[in-house]
C-alpha cells in the first residue's frame, strides 16, 4: 500500500480507497454482492488475480472478511457497512456534476445483463416469464427467465417458448438503467419496444429494480428529461 506520510484521516482513508477498483469492488458489495464470481461478473475490467489481490488488502484494513463454512463468500464488516453513505454521496456527485452521455467504452452488454439479472424483483411473479432481450446495435440476444423467487440471465437460447420481447439499442438500455429514463416512458416514446401479454409489458417495469444508483440519477435529472429531449 501506498503512503502519503501526512498524519491526517483522509489521507488514512484515501491511502485504503484510493487504489484502482477498491472503490467498485465495494461498491458491488455494498449493493449486495458477495461471492468472488460474481465480483467479478460484475467488474468485467478487473482480472481475477487483482480482484484477488483487492480483497486481501481490504481484509488487512478491516473493511471485509471471509464468509464462514461452506459460503465460501465475503461480508463487510461494521467499517466496510460505514462505507455506504459515502460511496452514494460519490454516486450523487457524479451524475450532478460527471455524468453525461455514455462513452462506447462503458456498454457491455453482457455486463448489464448481468445487472439486470442482479435486480429483479421476483415477489408478484407467480409463473415462469421469459423476456427476450434484442441489443438491436449490436446484433445479440438474451434472455431473462423470471420465475417465483429466482431470475436468471442466459447468453444463449434456453430453450423455454419466449413470452415477450424487449428492443433497444445498448446506450438507451445503459440509460433507462441508470435511471435517466423510465422504462414505460421510453416504451412510449418509441425508443424501447416491448412486446408481449400484458401480464409482462405491465410486470415488467415493476419487477425490474434498476441500478441501485438510479434513484440518485432520477434525482439529479429533476423534474425530468426524455431521450434525445
Amino acid at each position: 500500500m501506498r503512503t502519503y506520510a501526512q498524519y491526517c484521516p483522509i489521507v488514512r482513508a484515501v491511502e485504503v480507497l484510493g487504489e484502482r477498483w477498491t472503490i467498485l469492488i465495494l461498491r458491488e458489495m455494498i449493493t449486495g454482492t458477495r461471492r468472488f464470481n460474481d465480483l467479478s461478473r460484475g467488474l468485467p475490467g478487473l482480472s481475477r488475480a487483482l480482484l484477488s489481490r483487492r480483497l486481501r488488502e481490504l481484509e488487512a484494513a478491516g473493511l471485509v472478511v471471509k464468509g464462514a463454512g461452506d459460503d465460501r463468500g465475503y461480508d463487510l464488516t461494521p467499517a466496510g457497512r460505514d462505507l455506504e453513505p459515502l460511496v452514494f454521496t460519490l454516486a450523487d456527485w457524479g451524475a450532478r456534476h460527471m455524468f453525461g452521455d455514455p462513452r462506447p467504452e462503458e456498454l457491455d452488454p453482457e455486463t448489464l445483463m448481468w445487472w439486470f439479472r442482479g435486480r429483479i424483483d421476483t415477489s408478484e411473479v407467480t409463473r415462469r416469464a421469459v423476456v427476450q432481450i434484442d441489443v438491436s446495435d449490436r446484433d445479440r440476444v438474451y434472455w431473462l427467465v423470471i420465475e417465483p423467487d429466482d431470475a436468471s440471465v442466459c447468453y444463449s437460447d434456453p430453450g423455454y417458448d419466449v413470452d415477450a420481447v424487449l428492443r433497444s439499442d445498448l446506450a438507451t438500455l445503459y440509460r433507462m438503467w441508470e435511471g435517466e429514463v423510465e422504462l414505460l416512458a421510453a416504451v412510449k416514446s418509441g425508443h424501447i419496444e416491448l412486446t408481449g401479454p400484458r401480464w409482462i409489458v405491465a410486470g415488467l417495469p415493476r419487477w425490474l429494480l434498476y441500478s441501485p444508483v438510479a434513484p440518485t440519477v432520477r434525482a439529479s435529472r429533476a423534474p425530468s428529461s426524455a431521450i434525445g429531449g
